[in-house]
């Protein structure tokens, strides 16, 4: 146990807050290193005249950081190094897309989402030859500029419900993925939160820790973050971001309502947070809802792209930021991923403001829909979630059987699906019990159909059918 006197003389708000940022501080400053005993709630209430009730909530908030662990009679640790530690010991990181291997040739391919394939190669072909010839001294060298239309096919693209970005304001990206990556980089540091879902698109939760953020979950239910408990976090541990995808979320497909992103906005406004907007799937879906960057417009980054609706090789994305911030971003976006190519950038640019990318997305949204059908009849009386325009079904699992077990089951099937640990943005005692099926990857429907009755039929079997020993 150590003689530790925490000094609160400096710091804002309630005592419990500025100890538990004191044994932060500590922590990093390497006055109390990983395994030290913090001294016992009464000992250190009498010492720095406090009451128990304020030590007791700081070691608690602390836990919450994950700063310490603490067990009733055994006392409160330091715990070895944290997650925002990570960018200073890169031993210790652990990069991993989330998935298994390439599954092997003839394994059905449950594990993306990726936009089916509805003939846009010969106008990607076409515009190619177009481009080539007509800007043969762009396409040779690097990007210097972004054209105005390039600004304004993200316009068009990411519009929605009457809320559209001004051209100004809007940045082209590699992809969604990159311009998710390149807000956080720009507007966080080094140790700062973000916040997730419990479960989300964890691929962006495993790069910020690549990055030195900290992930941290907030609690959600069937229309996503629950704004009391978003409020706590914000209170408590003042993250700088939150991510969120309003609808359809991924993995599970909740659907957030107008009052929830009403609530949502009001909370990020109340702390300053930002939000990451994803509406990578939303743009399939057809509703009224506002977009949260139509509520708070000086704190939400929308971002979106082809690659669920068009077309995944493209690598075409945008993100509209708040006022005043898209240099920034692209900056951010080049120093992260080289800058756009200019013959990538042109081709997407040309089938938003042409309007092909949008017919493209009907026939997606038919092919989809047609996958859908399959799925709702096969799966009838389960218990799964899915849309007629969403690329994906969650599909919750009966008893007994576990997430990790059934994918496994299913692998043994020849059928690759993600389970729920996949979408975890950190380790989490909450199990889901679900598995994430997505529809459009494979060409075929009558072997998508094939594969929803495999997993059928082992759901219906249950796990004592399955036996992993070779």
């Amino acid at each position: 146990m150590t003689s530790w006197i925490p000094d609160l003389s400096s710091g804002s708000g309630p005592l419990y807050v500025r100890l538990a940022d004191r044994i932060e501080h500590d922590i990093d400053a390497g006055r109390l290193s990983a395994g030290t005993r913090l001294p016992p709630q009464r000992n250190l209430a009498f010492d720095i005249g406090v009451t128990i009730g304020t030590v007791s909530r700081a070691y608690a908030l602390a836990r919450e950081r994950g700063l310490v662990s603490g067990e009733v009679g055994r006392g409160t640790y330091i715990l070895a190094e944290r997650q925002a530690d990570a960018q200073a010991s890169p031993p210790h990181l652990r990069v991993s897309s989330g998935h298994a291997p390439e599954p092997r040739e003839g394994v059905l391919r449950f594990d993306t989402t990726a936009a089916p394939e509805i003939g846009i190669g010969p106008i990607v072909e076409r515009l190619t030859v177009e481009i080539c010839r007509e800007h043969p001294q762009e396409v040779a060298t690097y990007i210097r500029s972004l054209p105005t239309h390039w600004l304004e096919a993200g316009q068009r693209w990411l519009a929605r419900n009457g809320w559209e970005p001004e051209p100004h304001d809007v940045v082209p990206t590699l992809g969604v993925h990159a311009a998710i990556m390149s807000v956080i980089a720009a507007v966080t540091a080094t140790g700062d939160r973000i916040l997730f879902e419990p479960l989300t698109y964890a691929s962006v939760a495993r790069s910020t820790a690549l990055f030195g953020r900290r992930p941290t979950a907030v609690a959600a239910d069937s229309e996503g973050p629950l704004p009391e408990d978003l409020e706590r976090v914000c209170a408590q541990q003042h993250p700088k971001l939150l991510f969120i995808m309003p609808a359809p979320q991924n993995p599970t497909l909740a659907m957030m309502g107008r009052q929830r992103r009403h609530d949502i906005a009001e909370v990020a406004r109340r702390h300053q947070l930002f939000i990451i907007e994803d509406s990578i799937y939303g743009v399939m879906v057809e509703d009224d809802l506002p977009t949260i960057a139509s509520m708070v417009p000086e704190l939400v980054f929308h971002v979106g792209g082809l690659s669920k609706a068009v077309s995944a090789g493209l690598r075409g994305g945008w993100v509209a930021c708040p006022p005043g911030y898209a240099s920034r971003i692209n900056t951010a976006h080049k120093m992260l991923t080289g800058g756009k190519p200019f013959l990538t950038a042109e081709t997407v640019a040309r089938l938003v403001n042409s309007g092909a990318a949008f017919e493209l997305m009907q026939r997606t949204r038919a092919d989809v829909a047609a996958r859908v059908s399959l799925a709702r009849k096969t799966f009838e009386g389960c218990d799964v979630q899915l849309h007629d325009a969403v690329p994906f079904l969650w599909l919750n699992l009966p008893e007994p059987w576990l997430s990790g077990t059934f994918k496994a089951a299913a692998a043994a099937e020849n059928i690759a699906i993600d389970e729920e640990d996949e979408f975890k943005p950190a380790r989490s005692d909450i199990a889901f019990h679900g598995v994430r099926l997505g529809i459009t990857t494979e060409p075929s429907r009558e072997l998508v159909g094939a594969g929803f009755r495999t997993l059928r039929q082992l759901l219906d079997q249950g796990p004592a059918a399955y036996d992993s020993y070779n």
